[in-house]
């Protein structure tokens, strides 16, 4: 309080005023200031305005979808761009990320496109088999975009440039750029002529290219098509993108095809921009087939603002279409020996995002960013207030959203606020986050326009009856968020979790997945008995068996080149065969493989390490 005994009354009363006056600009910015908290942690698939796809409008095909990402990091800020969608995305902390429409989309809209921060200046240029330009900006946050060159000269047919991506080598100041997507064609490269605005070095484009490499899924199994790598039908390569490493050249691509659980990033590696590569015996460098968001291929690799490394790609849902997709992200890194890696372990539980270099003394800690918060809603009871009948046969029941399946679903009898969806974690638990996937069910929508938003709040409660709201995207700007992760501000002791619908836009409220994450309150589960991996005649294969935990919700099979890189990793739910033919590696590398256990209260003890007889 003011002392007006020892102040003059005129100074009291302009401090008086001055106070209330601020208070209430506080008060007045509060809404905002509670809608800029930034979460500690994030979740795969990636939370952002996944945009309507107008691609397949003659079809009368309606979905939200994003792929072939490349997030860059431009004067300490991020630069999200995916294929299709109309624009990109600016965050400044990699959780956060806000839709930035261009101010004018120069030619039509980018397809897998090549991104490079280059001191001040972030280029761009998209997939294409014509002549298009290289814009640049040096204001992508403002959604400013210049022509930086007119056009390149066009290559032969069907060499491309489609799935292209920009490389500046520091140290030489030269420009690189390299392509491909075809199972006909290698992955290709050629340097650029930045004295003549970045078009191909060299009098003649058709000799400035050359061959990088090809697929070989005769040695490489993970390179071969289909689910599990079980189809003969050739594999596609895609997805260029260079990354330079103490002195080395890591040239990474996507493979075998987008549509299935299997698409993953690998790599080739030597000691000029341009070759000759080696193919990394280790690959490939990130890989999820199992769990929620399955594969993670064709993205790029780049270092955030304390210089840890992240590796970008898609992952799959195929309801609508087969190229229906979404984003993910995981920690990557190179070890003491310079072997790359992406950890996809519990890739698409929550992860902390760091504000420091997480770093040990044999490369990246990326284990150190799992939040240790546990899936608590695997295959648990769930209940809707209404559903609606698609068949007499066929009703899209409330359990569909517990499965951890993308391609299953709830749908609401209507889509309208109150509609609830309500999950029985079967005992107290400490909530810490949520996940609510929606699906285009139906739908009619080819564009986003300012209706297309997400709205919904969530509830907990011990016994069912009284309950509290714990988060209420209400109170947020609107956006549209079809994989929407929310961290609640503090733990949330509960058995049950509701979610109460208030709007998406469109004719149905239809939901792939409501996961909640968080600890139980008992102990770890026990480590497997027993691993055994058993190498085939095709060196490609490997039969996997183990014992089962009671109790457990999962495993994962981690394996390696070496009993200390572990780095793949192949998620299965107890309720799955406890055998697998693994069919991802390369022919004459010996294997290494241990199990984890996984459960609702956390992970267990590491197995010992086994081999595969091959190196024995």
């Amino acid at each position: 309080m003011l002392n007006s005994g020892t102040i003059p009354n005129n100074i009291v009363r302009f401090l008086t005023l001055s106070l209330l006056s601020i208070s209430l600009l506080v008060a007045s910015y509060a809404p905002a200031l509670a809608q800029q908290k930034t979460n500690r942690t994030y979740c795969n698939p990636m939370d952002i305005s996944y945009r309507y796809n107008f691609e397949q409008l003659n079809e009368k095909i309606s979905y939200r979808s994003g792929a072939d990402p490349v997030i860059i990091n431009h004067k300490k800020e991020y630069y999200l761009f995916v294929t299709i969608q109309g624009g990109w995305w600016h965050s400044k902390d990699m959780v956060n990320w806000k839709y930035i429409v261009p101010d004018k989309w120069p030619m039509e809209d980018m397809c897998a496109p090549a991104a490079l921060s280059v001191r001040d200046t972030l280029y761009l240029f998209q997939s294409t088999f014509e002549q298009r330009p290289i814009f640049y900006s040096t204001e992508p946050e403002k959604g400013k975009l210049k022509f930086f060159n007119r056009w390149l000269p066009r290559l032969p047919k069907d060499i491309g440039p489609w799935d292209p991506a920009l490389f500046h080598d520091d140290d030489t100041d030269k420009w690189y750029m390299y392509w491909g997507s075809s199972n006909v064609y290698p992955l290709f490269g050629a340097e650029l002529d930045k004295s003549r605005n970045l078009t191909y070095a060299g009098n003649n484009p058709a000799a400035s290219y050359k061959a990088m490499f090809w697929l070989d899924p005769y040695k490489h199994g993970w390179e071969r098509f289909g689910p599990n790598h079980s189809d003969p039908f050739k594999p596609f390569t895609e997805g260029a993108w260079m990354t330079k490493h103490n002195g080395k050249y890591y040239l990474q691509y996507g493979a075998p095809g987008t549509e299935y659980n299997v698409y993953g990033n690998g790599t080739y590696v030597g000691k000029d921009p341009l070759g000759p590569f080696e193919y990394a015996p280790y690959n490939p460098v990130a890989y999820k087939p199992g769990g929620f968001a399955t594969g993670c291929g064709h993205g790029n690799t780049f270092q955030d603002n304390f210089g840890n490394y992240w590796n970008t790609g898609t992952t799959w849902i195929g309801y609508n279409w087969g190229m229906e997709r979404r984003i993910v992200m995981n920690p990557a890194g190179f070890d003491k020996d310079d072997q790359m890696f992406a950890n996809t372990r519990f890739g698409d539980f929550p992860h902390y995002l760091p504000d420091k270099t997480v770093s040990t003394q044999n490369g990246m800690n990326t284990d150190a960013l799992f939040t240790g918060w546990m899936l608590l809603s695997y295959r648990k009871p769930a209940v809707a207030s209404s559903t609606l009948r698609a068949a007499p046969t066929d009703t899209l029941s409330a359990d569909r959203t517990t499965d951890e399946n993308p391609r299953t679903f709830w749908v609401a009898g209507q889509n309208k606020a109150g509609e609830t969806l309500t999950l029985d974690l079967g005992a107290e638990r400490d909530v810490r986050a949520v996940q609510v996937d929606y699906i285009d069910y139906k739908q009619t929508i080819y564009d986003s326009d300012s209706t297309v938003y997400t709205q919904f709040k969530i509830l907990t409660s011990m016994d069912n009856k009284k309950w509290t709201v714990v988060a209420d995207l209400t109170k947020e700007p609107k956006r549209d968020r079809a994989c929407a992760y929310v961290e609640l501000e503090k733990p949330a002791r509960a058995r049950y979790v509701r979610y109460e619908h208030v709007y998406v836009a469109g004719s149905h409220l239809a939901i792939n997945a409501f996961r909640v994450f968080g600890n139980g309150l008992g102990k770890v589960p026990t480590t497997p008995a027993t691993l055994t991996a058993k190498r085939q005649k095709d060196q490609r294969n490997a039969d996997l068996s183990w014992s089962k935990v009671p109790g457990a919700v999962g495993y994962n099979i981690r394996w390696g080149i070496a009993p200390d890189k572990l780095y793949q990793n192949y998620q299965f739910w107890n309720d799955e065969p406890n055998t697998f033919e693994l069919r991802a590696l390369n022919v004459g590398i010996p294997y290494y493989f241990a199990i984890e256990a996984f459960d609702e209260n956390g992970v267990s003890v590491l197995s010992k390490v086994v081999s595969d007889g091959l190196g024995q």
